[in-house]
């Protein structure tokens, strides 16, 4: 009963501290509080075996986060991302809607929401060809002289890559050389260029040989 009769006096004193606690409460835990939208890359993982990504609608998600002020400056695109488990995907097209168990946020932080919330994603068998290597050539040799022959080291080469277009690929290419003015033999190192098609080669750059010979008349 003390306690009863305790509560009974000056009743609306302590209502007004008490309500005044609570929102002193909610002061202090809120201030600074603030919110903004981050870059989360898209990272993937568990990949089917004997596959490889071929195309993708998004690279990354806006993450609308909320969080105090001081920590929210400090957030780089590094600290958050999406990371997608592919295990359950299929050969074509995919479509996968993305949860907030997907996000990898530091914990001082509130996901608040993310646009997108999917994205599409193309999946293809790997394939593996061994194709002839060219070198484009371009200019012509000091005059009175002549290309006699042009070798490339090694003359074809391995790739890897998506089947649906490694099917369609019948020769590699290098780096073009130019042979404006040349009057004895060139020997050069050149890239490989892929023609922008995600495949890939045990090597990046091979060596190339052009002769050149005198003509006679």
């Amino acid at each position: 009963m003390r306690v009863f009769d305790f509560l009974k006096e000056d009743f609306g004193f302590k209502a007004l501290a008490f309500i005044l606690a609570v929102m002193l409460w909610f002061f202090v835990t809120y201030k600074g509080q603030s919110e903004m939208v981050i870059d989360a890359p898209i990272e993937f993982k568990n990949t089917p075996k004997g596959y490889i990504l071929m195309k993708q609608s998004i690279n990354k998600v806006d993450i609308h986060i909320s969080g105090h002020e001081r920590l929210l400056k400090a957030m780089r695109p590094i600290h958050a991302r999406v990371v997608v488990d592919l295990s359950n995907a299929k050969k074509g097209e995919n479509e996968i809607y993305f949860s907030r168990d997907d996000i990898v946020i530091p914990r001082t932080v509130k996901v608040l929401r993310m646009d997108p919330t999917f994205m599409r994603f193309t999946l293809d068998e790997i394939s593996v060809k061994t194709v002839p290597v060219r070198v484009p050539v371009i200019g012509i040799p000091e005059k009175g002289y002549k290309v006699r022959a042009i070798e490339v080291i090694p003359s074809s080469i391995e790739i890897e890559g998506a089947k649906s277009e490694i099917n369609g690929i019948t020769l590699i290419k290098t780096e073009t050389v130019d042979i404006t003015g040349l009057d004895r033999d060139l020997q050069q190192t050149v890239k490989i260029h892929t023609g922008g098609k995600n495949i890939k080669t045990k090597t990046n750059e091979l060596v190339v040989k052009i002769s050149i010979v005198k003509v006679h008349r």
